[in-house]
């Protein structure tokens, strides 16, 4: 499984960098929102652990790792402060965040996925899960931020089909006895590609087919503004 990929310490350190990252981003979107000091925690906080929180309930892993582990649960406090206090810089270093976004989404994705199976889960249902875990976070910080979950925004570059790859290669890898510490990689590495690439290339998923929706092409109002 996952953990033959990397020793515990290394593995711990890197759900520590994406739990940073994935906060990052929640307190960012508080910031642009106006929030006070709590509203940023909040956003960091669910960001950070809100998809590793459900896929520790529905799995029946309690108390969530959330809580077991300190270093998860303060993590976000260090990134909320962070951005309370350097916002302006942090913004400037989007690029930076993104990239560590794209490699906490693989890293995620395949972890949450291997975990699910783990605790008697079909394939299905663990890819499922997998992707829950990448992404859950960021739809409950938009439904508080009072947002449309990006997760389903037309106009944002692909986020959930990456993740979905990389859970999908996990999920054929146990179907066929092939997972392992090399191709756990690879699914990790598959999910952090397509999330540069989309973001460079402005990939998106396509629409209904001869739709007559009245939506308003975001991006082109504020061209025009």
């Amino acid at each position: 499984m996952i953990q033959d990929l990397f020793s515990p310490s290394v593995q711990h350190a890197l759900d520590i960098v994406g739990i940073f990252v994935f906060a990052i981003s929640g307190a960012l979107l508080a910031v642009r929102k106006n929030f006070d000091v709590f509203g940023i925690v909040v956003l960091a906080e669910v960001t950070a652990l809100g998809g590793g929180i459900f896929r520790d309930v529905v799995i029946g892993a309690v108390p969530p790792a959330a809580f077991v582990d300190l270093g998860y649960f303060i993590t976000p406090l260090f990134a909320a402060a962070l951005v309370f206090f350097l916002h302006p810089e942090v913004e400037r270093t989007q690029l930076a965040v993104n990239v560590f976004d794209a490699a906490g989404l693989g890293l995620f994705c395949v972890t949450g996925t291997t975990k699910a199976y783990d605790y008697g889960l079909g394939l299905t249902a663990s890819a499922a899960l997998g992707l829950a875990t990448a992404v859950g976070g960021g739809v409950l910080r938009d439904i508080i931020a009072n947002e449309v979950p990006s997760l389903v925004r037309w106009d944002r570059d692909l986020y959930a089909v990456p993740a979905i790859v990389g859970s999908a290669m996990v999920a054929c890898c146990i179907n066929y006895d092939m997972l392992n510490a090399y191709t756990s990689g690879l699914a990790v590495i598959t999910t952090f590609v397509l999330r540069l690439l989309a973001l460079r290339f402005h990939w998106r998923a396509p629409r209904a087919w001869h739709r007559r929706s009245t939506a308003v092409d975001v991006e082109a109002a504020e061209d025009v503004s």
